[in-house]
C-alpha cells in the first residue's frame, strides 16, 4: 500500500520546476546594497540634522544641555507620530529603510501605526490591543537586556573589575 501511495503522489517535472524558478526570480524584487546604504544614510542624517538642530534651537533659548535633549526626543517622537497619522512617514521608511526606522523616530512610528489601523475595532479592544504589536518585543527585549547587562555590570563592580 505504501509504494502505491508513493508512486500515486505527483512529482513536478523538470519543465514545471524550471517555469516556477523563473516566476520566482521575475516577482521577487531585487535591490542594490550600495543604492540602499545610501539612502538610509542620507535620511538617518536629515533625522540627525533635524535633531541636532532642535537641540542647538532649544540651547540657544537657555535650556541646560539635557533638557534640550528630551525636547529634542519628545519633538521628534511627536513629528513621527503626526507623519505617521498623515500617511507619510511609511513613504519615508520605505525609501530610507533602515535610516528612517532605526532612530526613535521609527520607535514611535511602530507605536503610531497599529494605533492607527486598529482604531476602528475599538478604544479598549482595537488600539489597547494592538498599540505595542510592534513596539512591544523591542521594549520587552531592551528591558531584559539592560537587566542582564547591569547585572553583569554589577558582578563586575563587585569583584573589583569594573
Amino acid at each position: 500500500m505504501k509504494e502505491f501511495l508513493e508512486s500515486q503522489r505527483q512529482q513536478p517535472d523538470e519543465q514545471g520546476k524550471q517555469r516556477y524558478n523563473e516566476y520566482v526570480k521575475q516577482v521577487t524584487p531585487t535591490h542594490s546594497l550600495w543604492s540602499q546604504l545610501i539612502r538610509a544614510f542620507v535620511t538617518g542624517g536629515i533625522i540627525c540634522c533635524l535633531g541636532q538642530g532642535i537641540v542647538n534651537y532649544a540651547l540657544s533659548l537657555g535650556l541646560d544641555k539635557e533638557t534640550a535633549g528630551s525636547w529634542c526626543s519628545l519633538i521628534l517622537v511627536f513629528l513621527s507620530a503626526l507623519l505617521t497619522g498623515f500617511n507619510i512617514f511609511p513613504s519615508i521608511a520605505k525609501w530610507g529603510g533602515a535610516g528612517a526606522l532605526v532612530p526613535i523616530t521609527g520607535f514611535a512610528n511602530s507605536v503610531a501605526a497599529p494605533a492607527i489601523e486598529y482604531q476602528k475595532e475599538g478604544q479598549v479592544f482595537g488600539i489597547g490591543c494592538k498599540i505595542f504589536t510592534i513596539a512591544g518585543p523591542v521594549i520587552l527585549y531592551g528591558i531584559f537586556t539592560s537587566w542582564v547587562l547591569g547585572l553583569g555590570y554589577w558582578v563586575l563592580k563587585m569583584l573589583g573589575v569594573a
